[in-house]
């Protein structure tokens, strides 16, 4: 403490004055702002071995398959409708609905993304589900490379993180899509 402090002539203003300076002198700052990395953020899941991320708020709830009746006259990847909590959840296979290979094992050993979109309530069916993804934004890749034709027009860029490449899934993209919505066998 300096003299100044210790004097009990001291001015308190001064005291105060002297605190306030060496408090200043040996405080830490504060990071700096463009240290701060802006995170995309969604639910992973694997689909016919390709690793996805749906953006959050686009997946509502993740479910185990639940128990589902099949509803005749419907496509085969429309596996049938399920009573969840008093509502009434469509559920899509959507490797069947891609046509791409599923794994082999049960179907209960797979896992459910449930969107809600305007009225489309909708149960998809995964092969895993690998919980919440963070990205920095700067490794979005805007066109992502090999992802199979037929997913395509569903992915919004993608996000690599160290050799591992996420392509984002727009389930939004997916609820709007009159041949997914369109579920009658013809």
């Amino acid at each position: 403490m300096s003299a100044q402090a210790t004097s009990p002539e001291a001015d308190p203003f001064s005291v105060l004055t002297d605190i306030a300076r060496r408090s200043r002198e040996q405080a830490a700052g504060l990071p700096k702002q463009e240290e701060a990395v802006e995170l995309f953020s969604g639910i992973g899941f694997t689909l016919a071995g390709q690793r996805y991320v749906a953006p959050m708020g686009e997946v509502v709830e993740i479910l185990d398959v639940p128990r589902f009746t099949p509803v005749p006259g419907v496509r085969a990847f429309m596996l049938g409708v399920a009573n969840v909590r008093g509502r009434l959840l469509p559920i899509t296979d959507l490797a069947l609905y891609f046509g791409l290979p599923r794994p082999a094992g049960a179907l209960r050993e797979r896992r459910v993304l449930v969107i809600e979109q305007g009225n489309l309530f909708s149960g998809l069916v995964v092969d895993d589900v690998l919980g919440m993804q963070y990205f920095s934004v700067d490794s979005h890749v805007p066109d992502p490379e090999d992802p199979p034709a037929v997913v395509k027009p569903f992915l919004r860029g993608a996000y690599q993180r160290s050799d591992e490449v996420w392509n984002v899934f727009s389930t939004l993209a997916l609820a709007e899509n009159e041949q997914f919505l369109d579920v009658a066998h013809w």
